[in-house]
């Protein structure tokens, strides 16, 4: 009778290093991280956070990552003998047609929050509602 290895106990198992995690939005989806609003109004009052949540309606967010079509090899044959060539990671088109770093506004109530961190959320594009430029007083007319 072949004997059964114990498996190893809980605390015989080393502690999992540092987790690094990338995530890919699939579909028409895009990774967005919520931009924190500030405790204060404008008028220097300090807002706590229920009176802050309660009274938006949409959340303002920077996009992370986007949706993309699958990546390209990164190295082609092309039989030109030039020592230019750098090799570039392509990480595949961009299909949401949302760029990375645009900040969006949503309803507050969409999107799925990432288990790992509640700041981070895959949000359809069905769902952003306007695409927010920063314009610097300089820049007004």
């Amino acid at each position: 009778m072949p004997s059964r290895s114990k498996p190893p106990a809980d605390d015989d198992r080393a502690p999992p290093g540092r987790v690094s995690r990338h995530i890919q939005p699939l579909g028409p989806r895009v990774l967005v991280r919520v931009i924190k609003s500030p405790d204060r109004s404008e008028s220097g009052l300090f807002l706590p956070a229920g009176a802050k949540d309660s009274h938006s309606e949409a959340l303002l967010a920077e996009v992370v990552e986007v949706a993309r079509t699958m990546p390209k090899p990164g190295f082609v044959v092309d039989g030109d003998d030039d020592d230019d060539d750098e090799p570039k990671a392509d990480l595949g088109e961009n299909v949401s047609g949302i760029p990375v770093g645009a900040q969006v506004l949503f309803a507050k109530d969409q999107g799925i929050t990432v288990p790992w961190d509640d700041s981070l959320r895959i949000l359809g594009v069905r769902h952003v509602l306007a695409i927010v430029d920063i314009i610097s007083e300089d820049h007004l007319q």
